[in-house]
């Protein structure tokens, strides 16, 4: 068997290195890029912008945890090749606010860069092996949405949006078809050999840098104030709440035994790649709602909208990611997120009369006790030491 110099030692797989960490560091900037995006554009066509923009930082995020799977993180090559896709990360994040005007080029750039570059560098790194040719395999998909990425960057903003979408529905349909490419061949997900600990403490950590953007622009909400009033102080307090209910739940669903699920590539893929995209881009919605909740004294529907958005597109997350790993139906989350639901159309159509931090502790009662009954239910399953 072909040594691989660079690859991880079957002892490490799970550990997360350093640099890892480090690389991280610039999603805490593109979080807070996303966020001011949506609310700098609060209505539909801002929305879409801004879902599409989160995909292709999702991606560029979830590709590079996926080939630290199989690199060494103390190795120098691996190290450089950290570096170098964090600069490019650095730039995609410059460039989201002007993603649909002048910095299309940047955006666009950064993004391919990074897809071209990681399998390359794996396709070296691993030659001879089998994930040499599934990374190339990945790497024409990756090309075929960059012909979208690309010919979108030329076009006006409005067409712009929609052949980014396609761009971003192939880019997301790649594992999907097994980045099966005609007369060529493919790279069934049985064929990824991926650790399911690695993946799983890399996705826990990019979570707690979504919610600590929330904490930034809390803060940052509350200096803008000038004034710490008392109703300003209730409003803080019922947003940290709601951060805490969201890090309670989360971190009751997905502790490290819970690593004991389904561990097949498909269930991973599942879980980590499409269900944390998911949750991830709630606990974004989620800090947006905080900020406008705090900046606003009357509600509207788009603040309505987003307040309820936020959790339930987490929700829809914590369903796949529990459908995918251990097989549940969690039918407690399509309650909650039906509650939810019905608390926004209410607030929609007292918008007039219903305060704002009446629409906050309403939500927030729904989030809290689903993440005791889950913090519980995980406590009284969880097998004796």
């Amino acid at each position: 068997m072909t040594i691989v110099p660079l690859a991880r030692p079957g002892h490490r797989r799970t550990e997360v290195g350093p640099v890892e960490l480090f690389f991280d560091l610039v999603y805490v900037f593109a979080i807070i890029q996303l966020s001011h995006l949506l609310i700098d554009h609060l209505s539909w066509t801002g929305v879409a912008q801004t879902v599409v923009i989160f995909a292709a930082v999702w991606w560029g995020w979830n590709y590079t945890a996926w080939a630290m799977n199989w690199l060494d993180p103390s190795r120098m090559a691996v190290q450089l090749l950290s570096g170098v896709l964090m600069l490019a990360a650095l730039g995609m994040a410059i460039a989201i606010p002007s993603a649909f005007g002048d910095g299309a080029w940047l955006f666009v750039g950064c993004y391919l860069f990074m897809g071209i570059l990681r399998p390359v560098f794996m396709i070296i790194a691993h030659r001879g092996q089998q994930l040499a040719s599934n990374y190339r395999m990945l790497m024409l998909w990756t090309l075929l949405a960059g012909v979208f990425w690309v010919t979108g960057a030329t076009l006006p903003a409005e067409w712009r949006l929609l052949v980014w979408l396609v761009a971003v529905l192939i880019d997301y349909a790649a594992p999907f078809a097994d980045y099966r490419v005609p007369g060529i061949g493919a790279a069934p997900m049985k064929t990824w050999d991926a650790d399911a600990e690695h993946l799983a403490e890399r996705n826990r950590l990019v979570f707690i840098i979504a919610l600590g953007e929330s904490v930034l622009m809390m803060g940052g909400a509350v200096v803008t104030q000038g004034q710490v009033t008392i109703a300003l102080a209730v409003s803080v307090l019922v947003g940290f709440a709601s951060l805490f209910v969201l890090w309670w739940n989360y971190f009751a669903l997905a502790r490290p035994e819970t690593g004991r699920g389904d561990s097949s590539t498909s269930a991973l893929r599942s879980a980590y790649a499409y269900a944390h995209a998911l949750m991830v881009l709630g606990a974004i919605l989620v800090a947006v709602s905080i900020e406008l909740r705090l900046s606003h004294e009357h509600l509207t529907p788009a603040i309505v909208l987003v307040t309820i958005a936020g959790p339930i597109i987490y929700l829809i997350g914590n369903v796949l990611f529990l459908r995918s790993r251990f097989g549940q139906l969690a039918r407690s989350r399509f309650i909650a997120m039906g509650v939810i639901a019905l608390i926004g159309t209410i607030a929609v159509l007292l918008q007039d009369q219903l305060p704002v931090i009446l629409l906050s502790i309403s939500v927030l009662g729904v989030t809290a006790t689903l993440a005791a009954r889950t913090a519980h239910i995980r406590q009284i399953s969880r097998p004796a030491t």
